[in-house]
């Protein structure tokens, strides 16, 4: 299990960025956009959440892509308080970390579908991986690639659509930055 515990020890520490920035916010942080065009936290929490939701309940058995899931819907903020957001964040990470733990080495090699593509199990982490640290560029993200690029673009107030891209613990840290850098102009 020395593949998959590196697997799992990755994803972890990714959620554990997450947890920080969350619970350092208050809910009305998490509601903010930080230039137009953005996804704030939140949405990124529904969107993540719904992505790891639907691509890893009965992952074994069923195609990644759920019927049941609405992923226009995952980019509308529709959290009432921050502990519901909070709950649907450990949803997703949850649902995730449980399929994850549930395999062995072994089964790294096994083949499941998303969208109808055979991936092996491995090559399915690798791309919730890529989902989380180079987003593909799309309507519905626009969130920065790397922090320093970030960083210079909230600084100087010019974050532009097209030329932004995810890595999620970038992302992470510059909302952690923003916050501190809000509070740092407010004294």
């Amino acid at each position: 299990m020395d593949k998959l515990n590196g697997f799992i020890k990755q994803f972890e520490h990714y959620k554990g960025l997450g947890d920080k920035t969350i619970n350092s916010l208050s809910f009305e942080e998490l509601q903010k956009e930080f230039a137009p065009d953005t996804n704030s936290m939140a949405v990124l929490v529904n969107h993540l959440s719904g992505n790891m939701l639907s691509r890893w309940t009965h992952f074994l058995t069923e195609d990644g892509e759920k019927n049941w899931r609405n992923r226009d819907s995952e980019f509308i903020n529709s959290f009432t308080t921050k502990d519901e957001l909070i709950k649907r964040w450990n949803h997703g990470w949850n649902s995730f970390l449980s399929a994850l733990k549930s395999i062995t080495d072994d089964d790294l090699e096994k083949i499941i579908y998303i969208r109808n593509e055979a991936h092996t199990i491995s090559e399915a982490i690798n791309r919730q991986l890529n989902l989380y640290l180079f987003q593909k560029e799309d309507r519905y993200s626009t969130i920065p690639r790397n922090f320093l690029k970030i960083k210079e673009s909230i600084d100087s107030k010019t974050i532009h659509k097209k030329s932004l891209q995810i890595n999620l613990k970038a992302f992470f840290n510059v909302l952690a930055y923003s916050y501190f850098a809000a509070n740092a102009c407010a004294v």
